[in-house]
């Protein structure tokens, strides 16, 4: 049976719905720092999630509308669960973490569609999620800062979808601003701008279209590593809280305490946090063939140290270091598909995705697909009813 509000309890929002989007990202550079309170650099882009979150005069009934799937799912705010799967895990999660934060949400309806690429590793999970926590934000008038509802896009990803991920994706899908580059500290949670135009060079993303199964199983367990390699670690460091903490030159010193493997998890987090500090400073000073040199440096050690990448990405990438107009290249993301992200001189742009997808399709029998993304801003509300 459904609870309805009295009309009076209605007339004291201000508002009935709002219309927000949230954008999906890419990363130039950074992968799996983020949950070691490591360095990254993302940037919002103008692939996103729009949403139109409206109340529906009940005290506790959600409608969920997908438009992409066309597919539909009721859910009341006193009592549900997370699902073996779907969708709907990221939205319940996030309202699931909303309610933790002592919101008192009531009755609406979510209709959302997105154009970010489910499996890209441009985060549309991350999309999707802080779309509706922004939403529910400006509706119930909830007065969470944007920082916060990041964190409560990964928490819900944590609790209701069982992917251990870190704060990058949705930090960058709240904070993004336009042709910018974001410098995000995963410990403080601090940042900083750059500017993200590498002229004459662009950036181009290539989706591989594989998505293998590890993708999500071995996400968590490369998460489960790092904090095996700590509590080894603590044995010559009591103080040691993540990877974070720990140097090159250290972990070098501490090798014999590690296995083999956890070494080259650790080798690869600490030489990854040094490659985005070192890329911020090449692109304050405009020097983009060392920004693409250290691009291929963390293909390397996300192939080889991290391993987390896969026949078909490393292809891709390995593709590009015979071609003069590409500065750069790397796999994007968690891991075991997805896109590339490469640094193509703008007059070959074309040239460059033709011969890509030529010999992609020569050697794995299947097409790439390009993306040319700009960055924009991050989560807003945005005016007009674009779903009629």
């Amino acid at each position: 049976m459904k609870l309805y509000l009295s009309e009076s309890d209605n007339l004291n929002r201000v508002k009935k719905e709002v219309i927000v989007q949230a954008p999906g990202r890419i990363n130039i550079i950074g992968d799996h720092t983020d949950y070691n309170d490591g360095f990254v650099l993302p940037a919002a882009v103008d692939k996103k999630t729009v949403m139109k979150v409206s109340l529906n005069g009940t005290l506790s009934t959600v409608n969920l509308t997908a438009l992409n799937f066309d597919e539909h799912f009721t859910f009341d705010l006193s009592e549900f669960q997370p699902l073996a799967s779907g969708w709907q895990n990221y939205l319940m999660g996030v309202v699931s973490e909303l309610q933790a934060l002592g919101a008192r949400l009531q009755g609406f309806d979510a209709v959302f569609r997105g154009d970010v690429p489910i499996g890209s590793g441009m985060s549309s999970s991350a999309s999707l999620e802080c779309s509706l926590a922004f939403a529910l934000n400006q509706l119930f008038d909830l007065g969470h800062d944007r920082p916060v509802l990041a964190k409560v896009g990964q928490q819900a990803e944590h609790h209701f979808v069982g992917m251990k991920c870190g704060i990058m994706d949705q930090f960058a899908s709240v904070m993004g601003k336009k042709d910018q580059v974001l410098l995000l500290d995963c410990r403080s949670l601090e940042y900083q701008y750059y500017p993200a135009s590498m002229n004459p060079y662009t950036i181009v993303l290539l989706n591989s279209n594989v998505t293998h199964e590890l993708a999500s199983s071995e996400y968590n367990t490369r998460r489960e590593e790092c904090e095996e390699s700590i509590e080894l670690l603590k044995a010559h460091n009591p103080n040691l809280i993540n990877l974070r903490d720990l140097s090159l030159s250290k972990l070098e010193e501490f090798k014999s305490s590690l296995p083999d493997i956890l070494y080259h998890r650790c080798r690869h987090v600490l030489s990854e946090n040094d490659r985005v500090l070192k890329t911020t400073t090449a692109l304050a000073d405009a020097n983009f063939a060392a920004v693409g040199k250290l691009l291929y440096g963390s293909h390397h050690s996300l192939r080889n140290d991290y391993q987390v990448s896969c026949e078909e990405i490393d292809f891709l990438v390995d593709q590009t270091k015979a071609l003069d107009y590409v500065l750069g290249s790397r796999m994007m993301g968690g891991g075991f598909g997805g896109c590339t992200i490469s640094l193509v001189h703008q007059d070959k742009v074309e040239v460059f995705i033709d011969l890509m997808d030529q010999k992609y399709f020569e050697c794995h029998a299947r097409h790439i697909t390009p993306y040319l993304v700009s960055i924009e801003d991050g989560a807003q509300e945005i005016e007009g009813d674009i779903f009629n």
